[in-house]
């Protein structure tokens, strides 16, 4: 029973390293940077809304005192903007230990990011995959460094149309956010299986939050939030909780490549993190390689690996 009882309180000493959080002005994504923060971790809070990210670093400074908390402008939405968070993040660090791939939107309406593409998948899933290719130098070499790419049970119900990645016919905000969170996952495992290829000990791992209480069903219809929301209320859990499998994911010493964290409840929606397993289309190694390869188009950021690169 012991695994399904780990806590904040199990993680180790983080002084020393380096762990950059993206969204992490609010919900899972700021109580991932406060836990992190408070056991002497320097914390990078990388988010589109600099003012909001100031004041939430702000807040961890007043709960752990003695942490080192600095702000990185970061809008996943545009290309340039990552490739500026990128570089800046360059001169602020020679080594990262910890790349939270966090930020996400859920159940959009229909919209493209600055560079046309469909919203869920640009910010989610493209985003994150240039800027962590643009920073995977600064990782790579870095002992006991770890990327954590978030995603959400959506996955299983999801299927990637390679022929209509902007998802330009029959959208639907749900089928729009699904792909993406399998795009995450499909991202996280080929990575972990380059990392290999190439020597690396750097590790990419997989993580969900459940059904937690944070500013990101905003999008999602009345049934889902407001008023109404308080009938989920016994199916889900405080974003703090939800923090959970992120920070294990991130910090659990047994922790393995490819691994994926999530509540230990029933659907995944609540409990305390445990090791699941993800879909078997997550596993879909041509999948994997096809979305990859898309995605180093789409972006223009191909992934050095170092001298052992396939």
């Amino acid at each position: 029973m012991a695994q399904h009882r780990w806590t904040a309180e199990r993680i180790a000493d983080q002084t020393g390293r380096t762990a950059l959080i993206t969204g992490a002005n609010t919900g899972v994504g700021f109580h991932t940077a406060e836990s992190l923060a408070r056991r002497g971790a320097t914390v990078v809070l990388a988010c589109r809304d600099a003012e909001r990210a100031e004041q939430a670093a702000a807040r961890i400074r007043g709960t752990a005192p003695r942490s080192r908390v600095v702000t990185l402008p970061l809008d996943l939405a545009a290309l340039s903007s990552v490739r500026a968070a990128a570089d800046q993040l360059h001169t602020m660090c020679s080594e990262l230990d910890l790349l939270i791939n966090n930020a996400g939107v859920m159940w959009a309406p229909p919209g493209r990011t600055r560079d046309g593409f469909e919203t869920h998948l640009g910010i989610n899933h493209l985003g994150h995959f240039a800027f962590t290719g643009l920073v995977l130098d600064l990782l790579r070499d870095t002992p006991g460094a770890r990327i954590v790419t978030v995603t959400s049970p959506a996955h299983r119900s999801a299927q990637l149309d390679f022929d209509d990645l902007r998802f330009t016919r029959r959208y639907r905000p749900a089928a729009a956010y699904a792909r993406s969170k399998l795009a995450n996952l499909l991202h996280a495992h080929e990575l972990q299986r380059r990392l290999v290829a190439s020597g690396s000990a750097l590790l990419s791992v997989a993580a969900h939050p459940g059904a937690a209480r944070t500013e990101l069903n905003r999008s999602m219809p009345a049934l889902f939030r407001g008023p109404s929301w308080g009938l989920w209320r016994p199916f889900t859990h405080t974003a703090q909780h939800g923090a959970l499998p992120i920070l294990r994911a991130a910090t659990d010493p047994e922790a393995r490549g490819g691994e994926y964290y999530a509540p230990s409840g029933p659907g995944e929606f609540s409990g305390h993190p445990v090791v699941r397993s993800s879909s078997s289309g997550s596993h879909d190694t041509g999948a994997q390689r096809t979305l990859w390869e898309a995605s180093e188009q789409l972006t223009g950021v191909p992934y050095d690996f170092g001298p052992s690169d396939e």
